[in-house]
């Protein structure tokens, strides 16, 4: 069994506080919206204003010490379709409940609970993985590479050809 660091376990807890939050703007946004615009549209409003809140919250609390390399709306884009997995296992629980029973629909914060719940794994490791996550020393010695373009005025030392080469121009001449 792979053993956890004490950062990633900081940083779960951490992304779950965040997350309890985020369940807190969820509703919030969902029962503010529903009058103007019905449940199904303020439902799915609210997801994108909750993970948009929480998205900027994980990046200034949570994930400050991964580094953030990418521009803030590139990150934030990121964050969105990297959870589009947790969005679907979240909303997909959420109007599921909607349907089967009357209860969380009249009480929509009972499903927003369960749909949170669902698509917390999925959100916590894609973010880490693929969003906020540490420059490898390797991509970080990629980006250093320059592409120098070829300058025939530039001279080439004489030790450079190899004795190959010249063996095999001299069997060229004499022969």
């Amino acid at each position: 069994m792979p053993r956890l660091s004490s950062e990633k376990i900081t940083q779960f807890l951490k992304f779950g506080i965040v997350g309890l939050l985020g369940l807190g703007w969820d509703t919030t946004a969902v029962y503010s919206l529903r009058p103007l615009v019905g449940l199904t549209t303020a439902t799915i409003a609210a997801y994108f204003i909750a993970a948009s809140i929480n998205w900027f919250i994980n990046r200034l609390w949570t994930f400050r010490k991964a580094g953030n390399q990418h521009h803030f709306m590139v990150q934030w884009l990121r964050f969105l379709a990297g959870n589009s997995l947790g969005f679907f296992l979240n909303r997909g629980c959420v109007f599921m409940l909607f349907h089967l029973s009357p209860i969380f629909k009249a009480n929509p914060v009972l499903a927003l609970v369960a749909g949170a719940a669902a698509g917390m794994m999925a959100n916590f490791h894609i973010s880490r993985k693929l969003v906020f996550h540490r420059e490898s020393p390797k991509a970080a010695g990629r980006r250093n590479v320059q592409i120098v373009p070829f300058q025939p005025e530039r001279a080439v030392a004489q030790n450079a050809v190899s004795s190959r080469t010249a063996v095999v121009n001299s069997r060229s001449k004499t022969g």
